[in-house]
């Protein structure tokens, strides 16, 4: 049997070959998938369960069409035509296909609104913006510079309202991080300072380039040469610059390269300032187990957390939620995140981890297992020229003493302040002793009579030890601010 379609216009029209159930086969011209699935279904008489099948598929090879459609009308051929057409495709399939039936139900779209609902907690205005910082110069050895497209990247920031003068403060997140998990952070800070929040190139909401880099070279460079592309752009002449976990590594990094744009620097909870050669005994004897190894061998194959949760697809929110309800306040004593920020926190973290892999594959080129740095920042202590201070909290997973070694070699200033009853994400789990270390770090800058501040009553005045190292004196001096 065959089942012809009647032919309307005397146009020569396309043969399509069809089977049907018993193997059949049928001619049918110039019809779309969606009109060939339909006549096949037509050839045999059906039940009415099997007339429900039938529809449902029906409406399903119809979505199908549709979406090839809308697809195929964005294709163009050319170069700058080429990436224009990919991101209208990108954006038609998005309308077509419904987040709620993608597997890693997000984008960059995605990100961005759950950054808002998350700064709403802010009372502060801010200003947000996708500050270009280029495709790189000409002649560029970084690697992602050199984009065959010569798109244009972007990295996205956010700047608080000041006072007028206010000194300006420069805030770096860390690894799997952004900008928005210092929402606890910049009303206070931003009653003193000038604060500009940023996402790392391939973090957050900024550009996520395909990551091209093949050494620690290439790696730092990608960071440090993107931050100063971004400093030009704003137009910053010298900030304090502040960095935490990861960000803390790429703030030292750069502030050694550029040391002339850095007025002071805070790094909190830094990693990369212990090699590998430093290794506990009980963590080598872990690496020489079947488990050790498999671990060493996944993070050498750049095996990110990230790709767990893009796995998971749409169980991915889920896990993050539980992870970030294990992971903030822990360490808190009466600013335990409440219900709200815990869940804008959650559903803004998802969004950026779940995105396109970028940043994130820097971790085996920066560091290898373990999280020592291939680089450390404790063999150029002696090259510092930046007054630093160091935060870290009590219970930080990451250790003081790294700071401690590398202070004996610095010939700048240098503090280092423990913030009790906190954890890594000191600013998140003690936000009010965060603040007191962060003003009495910058006193120079806040204060008439810098020598006679001390940290400000009702911020945590008895939560904070801290330990001065300065020009005129080599020894450990320990004390404590009662």
């Amino acid at each position: 049997m065959h089942a012809r379609l009647p032919n309307k216009k005397k146009a020569k029209r396309k043969k399509h070959r069809v089977y049907d159930s018993s193997g059949a086969r049928h001619c049918v011209r110039g019809r779309s998938i969606a009109c060939l699935v339909v006549e096949v279904y037509r050839i045999r008489p059906r039940s009415r369960r099997q007339d429900n099948l039938r529809m449902r598929r029906i409406r399903w090879s119809r979505g199908v069409a549709t979406m090839a459609e809308e697809i195929s009308k964005g294709n163009v051929t050319a170069g700058a035509e080429a990436a224009a057409a990919t991101s209208t495709s990108k954006s038609k399939w998005r309308l077509v296909w419904p987040s709620i039936l993608r597997w890693k139900p997000t984008s960059t779209d995605h990100i961005i609104a759950s950054e808002k609902r998350l700064l709403s907690l802010v009372r502060t205005p801010y200003v947000q913006e996708h500050v270009n910082i280029g495709s790189g110069p000409p002649g560029s050895k970084v690697r992602w510079f050199r984009s065959t497209s010569n798109e244009p990247r972007f990295m996205n920031t956010v700047t608080f309202s000041s006072k007028i003068d206010s000194p300006t403060l420069v805030m770096v997140h860390g690894y799997g991080a952004s900008q928005g998990f210092f929402f606890r952070n910049f009303d206070m800070l931003a009653s003193r300072f000038r604060v500009i929040a940023i996402d790392q190139l391939g973090w957050g909401g900024s550009s996520r380039p395909d990551f091209t880099c093949k050494s620690t070279e290439e790696t730092e460079a990608w960071f440090i040469d993107s931050f100063e592309e971004w400093r030009k752009a704003k137009n910053l002449n010298s900030f304090i610059l502040l960095g935490h976990s990861f960000g803390g590594y790429v703030a030292a990094k750069y502030a050694q390269k550029h040391p002339e744009r850095v007025q002071h620097l805070i790094l909190v909870g830094p990693v990369g300032f212990s090699a590998d050669s430093e290794m506990s005994e009980q963590l080598m004897q872990f690496r020489a187990t079947w488990k050790g190894a498999l671990l060493n061998h996944l993070w050498e194959s750049n095996f990110t957390p990230q790709k767990v949760v893009r796995g998971l697809g749409p169980w991915g929110p889920n896990l993050v939620r539980r992870y970030t309800g294990a992971r903030f306040g822990v360490y808190s004593s009466g600013d335990v995140l409440n219900e709200e920020e815990s869940r804008l926190l959650s559903d803004y973290v998802y969004h950026t981890l779940a995105a396109k892999a970028s940043g994130e594959l820097c971790l085996k080129y920066i560091f290898s297992f373990g999280a020592f740095a291939r680089k450390p920042l404790l063999h150029s202590a002696s090259e510092w020229k930046v007054p630093t201070t160091f935060i870290y909290g009590v219970q930080d997973w990451v250790s003081y003493q790294g700071a401690q070694e590398a202070r004996k070699d610095m010939k700048v200033p240098c503090e280092i302040i423990r913030i009790p009853q906190s954890g890594h994400f000191v600013f998140i789990d003690n936000p009010k002793g965060f603040h007191s270390a962060i003003f009495y770090a910058c006193r120079r800058f806040l204060s008439p009579d810098p020598d006679s501040e001390s940290l400000p009553e009702g911020e945590g005045r008895h939560k904070v030890n801290i330990v001065i190292s300065n020009l005129t004196n080599s020894e450990i001096n320990k004390g404590s601010l009662e």
